[in-house]
């Protein structure tokens, strides 16, 4: 399992460039965010998280670290989190979050059905029970490939 999650973030860093993922800073906490087309991923590793990978769907990828760590000792930071994703239309889909655990890595994945070339604005909320509780929010436009 492990490998796997090492291969997915292997294969999104050699597909993107350096500024596609985002990052967030809310005090000690690093809340990092991407989104991208599900066909990214490999078939192994969608069947794998049961992931759909289709041309018409997108996934947004959420974690949080805790950096008040000192030196590298860092550690993923379970959190609840809910959210929605609007088009430019105004219309609003829930976004259902699943919870992957890799090691001591903790992501959360929500897959978003789209159009081409169509752009969501994501309104994201995270709390983990005792000092964060933050909002998120960014757009991204999806293509069909």
């Amino acid at each position: 399992m492990l490998r796997l999650a090492a291969a997915l973030l292997v294969s999104l860093l050699a597909v993107f460039p350096a500024s596609a993922e985002q990052m967030q800073k809310v005090g000690k906490y690093a809340i990092h965010y991407v989104s991208f087309g599900s066909t990214f991923l490999t078939p192994e590793i969608a069947k794998n998280y049961d992931i759909t990978r289709s041309r018409y769907v997108g996934l947004v990828n959420v974690s949080v670290i805790d950096t008040s760590q000192s030196g590298d000792q860092t550690h993923a930071v379970e959190v609840k989190i809910s959210g929605t994703a609007r088009n430019l239309l105004g219309s609003s889909k829930a976004l259902d979050f699943k919870e992957i655990r890799e090691g001591s890595a903790i992501y959360y994945i929500a897959e978003v059905s789209h159009r081409n070339e169509e752009t969501f604005t994501f309104d994201i909320n995270l709390d983990n029970g005792q000092d964060l509780s933050t909002e998120l929010h960014f757009k991204q436009k999806f293509y069909v490939d």
